[in-house]
Parts: structure tokens; sequence; C-alpha cells
């Protein structure tokens, strides 16, 4: 290979290098100027088709539709949620709610077997267990407190990755389908492979972030208004955190209402706990085993156990985006691991 081919390759590696970590601080507003893209692109086209080719009023309007639908309400229930915690925070702060008159009460109620089984494992009684629980309840109520101070403390750089989002948005808009061209025929793929890859990448996008939210949406809202009957509260923090652990396949929402249930049953409340597992598994449940392989599953052709495992590293290593991340980054490795298979045995055969 002549001298100035590898100079260029050398060259364009570097660059490459630094323009990834000059936008790296923005990576979130890239991302999900991408995720929203692609989610609302087929309604993008038909409003521009509708214009009359007017590309710059249709982006517009475009961006519009998603801030009302999806930016708006979600940063409504985010600061519903840090709102919820705080007032859970101080309620225990401050003793409104009593912790240990709370677990006093819990361990007159358990039958004699259980508080001797209790006693008996590594928890050195009901003190340590009261004490342990006390203390991350405090640490989670610490945890949205801290992000309020946080939010508040990064106000102008918030504004200022909302800001990129929303621009980047309106250029991904109108000119989409150039970038989407220019960045196939750039891939060092033959144009089976990109259209293999392109195809799994948009049909990942679309289900994990449209199939679970509309999953976590539909659960989070079950949860909540029985929480609410139940008298159980504060029953919107605890629907919205419902709805984000909904994103978890088979385990999400199970991991709020189940230990309520138990605590409703050992509290003598065997009515409300009847009802709230009867919601819990036949309800919420069904619509989890109903809507999710309809909604993910089919699109992404991914097991469960893949989303799962996939969806919970996303989420650890990157945060929120992880959700999305961590399922894309599984569905690329099968179909990069498929496309190999499959030209290895033809090469064999041959």
């Amino acid at each position: 290979m002549p001298l100035q081919r590898v100079s260029f390759y050398v060259l364009l590696v570097l660059v490459t290098i630094a323009f990834v970590a000059v936008v790296l601080p923005f990576y979130s507003a890239i991302f999900w100027a991408i995720v929203l893209a692609i989610i609302f692109f087929p309604l993008h086209a038909r409003i521009e088709a509708r214009l009359g080719g007017r590309r710059n009023v249709a982006a517009a309007l475009s961006v519009l539709i998603c801030l009302c639908v999806v930016i708006i309400p979600g940063l409504i229930v985010l600061s519903s949620l840090v709102q919820q915690g705080n007032l859970l925070y101080g309620r225990i702060d401050n003793g409104e709610i009593d912790v240990r008159r709370f677990f006093q009460e819990l361990q007159a109620s358990l039958p004699l077997f259980v508080r001797g089984w209790i006693e008996r494992i590594e928890l050195e009684g009901f003190d340590t267990l009261r004490e342990r629980i006390s203390a991350a309840l405090m640490q989670g109520g610490g945890f949205f407190a801290g992000r309020a101070l946080s939010l508040g403390q990064n106000t102008l750089q918030f504004f200022v990755t909302f800001g990129v989002m929303l621009y980047l948005l309106f250029f991904m808009f109108r000119d989409g389908q150039v970038l989407a061209r220019t960045i196939r025929k750039a891939l060092p793929l033959s144009d089976a492979h990109t259209r293999r890859f392109t195809s799994k990448f948009t049909a990942v996008i679309h289900a994990t972030v449209r199939g679970n939210i509309i999953i976590a949406i539909i659960q989070g809202s079950i949860g909540g208004v029985a929480f609410w009957a139940l008298g159980v509260e504060p029953a919107l923090l605890w629907g919205v955190l419902m709805s984000v652990l909904s994103l978890l396949p088979a385990v999400g929402a199970a991991l709020i209402w189940m230990p309520t249930a138990v605590y409703l049953a050992l509290a003598g409340f065997w009515v409300k706990a009847i009802v709230l597992v009867a919601v819990g598994a036949l309800v919420i449940g069904l619509v989890d085993n109903l809507l999710r392989p309809r909604l993910v599953g089919r699109e992404t052709k991914l097991p469960d156990y893949v989303v799962l495992i996939s969806t919970i590293g996303g989420i650890s290593l990157m945060g929120i985006n992880g959700f999305v991340i961590g399922p894309l980054v599984a569905a690329l490795f099968i179909a990069a691991w498929g496309i190999f298979v499959e030209e290895e045995g033809v090469a064999d055969i041959q």
C-alpha cells in the first residue's frame, strides 16, 4: 500500500477520534435526536408530503409534535417523580413517617416462626433489619433530593443539551434521508450487510423505545391507580417507579407491587393484599405477557432473556440511555455473528 494511502488512513482515524472527543459531552443529545428522528420520521414524511415538500416548515412542525407528545410529558413525569420522592424523604426525615414504629407494628403482626427465622439469619434481629431498611429509605430519599439539587445547579447545562437536541432533531428531520444515504455509502460494508444492519438498527429503536414506553405507561398507570384505590401513598411516586422499572421485561413492575402486597398481608390488610396481587399478576402481568412480544420481541427478534440482560447492563453502564443502547448492541451483535456464521457456512460448503 502506498505511503500516501497509509498516511491518509492514519489521518482519518486521528480526526475521527478527535471529532468523537469533541462531541462526546453531547452524546445524549445526539443519541436522543437520532432516536426521535427515527421514530417520528414516518409521520414527518406524511407532514412534508401534505405541505408540498416544504422541508423547513415540515421539520419545524415535526419537532413541535415531538415536544408536545414526548419531551414535555416526560419532563413533567420526571419532575413529579423528584417532587414525590422529596416529599417522602421529608416526611421520613422530620418524623412524620416513623420507620421504627412501623417495624415494631410489623414485628408484632408476624407469626412466631417467622420472627424466629429472621432472628436466626445474619441480620442480628429486627433492630439491625430496621436500621438497614431505614438507612435505605433515607438514602433513596436523599437520592431524589440530590437529583433535584443537581438539576437546579446544572440548569444551564441542561438547557444547552436540550437546545442541542432540538436543533439536531430539526436537521435530522429535514436532511435525514440525505444523511442516511451518505452514512450507508461511507460504511465499509457491502450493500447487503449495510441494509441488514440499518434495518436491525431502526427495528430495535422502534421496538425498545415505542414498545417499552407504551408498556411502561400502561403498567405504571394501572399500578398507580391500584395503589391510590388501596390507599397506598404516595401512589404517584410508586406508579412512576413502576413505569420506570417496567423497562425491565418480566420482573419490572413486580419489584414494587410484590413487596407492597407482602407488607399489606403482614400488616393484616389481607383483602388489600389479595386485590393488589390479583391486579399485579393478572392485569399488570398480562399486559407484559401480551404486549411485549408484539411490540418488542417481534421487531427485535431477541429472546426475552437477552433483552433483560442487555437492558440491565446498558442501564448500569450508561444510565437511562442504556435501556435503548443495551438491546441495540445485543441486536447488532447477534446480527453480525449471524452474517458471519451464514457466510462461513457457505464458504465451508463450497
